[in-house]
């Protein structure tokens, strides 16, 4: 085991976090910046403070399901940022994760797919051969990328939707739950259904 995590978030995608950064980590730290939950616990371990204890070089991850926060946390403090993979998950050898990334139970991840940072691959999600995932990205429990998919910062994809083959996806964009995306969608839309449309933009 490696010695000490702190774990940035402390809701309900912590819960998840924590549980598959036990089988890694001997020692678990948790910060929360809503001061009512301090001296709470989440899976048996105790709410300590909040993000600005947070200390230069703590090996640490993010464990926030929405991506804008993730990004603003990230941005705000100089932790050194690790990743935490279930040990159930499937991560081919030439695959690539970047720092902060989470893989969640049951996830397969394929050769040659480069998954960005501060991604989180929930629960039972699969990324296929020669993927690329950009930076603060969620992939939803249930979502399956075949090969050759282009996912761009920002993005989120919604449980159990599913992206076809050599699909592009622009940042900032939003994929409803159950939608199968056959054509590339711009940047900041939202779409939705089979085959997903744009319904919304995700712009200020």
């Amino acid at each position: 085991m490696t010695n000490q995590i702190t774990i940035l978030g402390a809701g309900g995608h912590a819960k998840v976090v924590v549980d598959a950064a036990r089988f890694t980590f001997d020692t678990i730290r948790i910060l929360d910046d809503a001061t009512v939950r301090i001296g709470s616990c989440v899976g048996g371990i105790r709410i300590s403070g909040t993000t600005a204890n947070a200390l230069i070089g703590d090996l640490a991850i993010i464990a926030i399901g929405d991506n804008a926060t993730r990004q603003r946390i990230a941005s705000n403090i100089q932790c050194s940022w690790t990743s935490v993979v279930h040990p159930t998950a499937v991560i081919a050898e030439s695959a690539k994760l970047g720092d902060g990334t989470v893989v969640l139970a049951g996830c397969v991840v394929q050769a040659d797919s480069r998954i960005g940072r501060h991604v989180i691959l929930n629960t039972c999600s699969s990324v296929d051969h020669d993927c690329v995932i950009g930076d603060f990205v969620h992939i939803c429990p249930g979502v399956h990328l075949p090969g050759n998919v282009t996912i761009g910062n920002g993005v989120l994809l919604g449980v159990s939707s599913t992206v076809l083959p050599g699909v592009r996806i622009g940042d900032g964009a939003t994929v409803g739950a159950g939608a199968v995306v056959i054509d590339d969608v711009p940047p900041n839309v939202t779409v939705v259904g089979n085959p997903a449309k744009i319904i919304d933009s995700n712009r200020d």
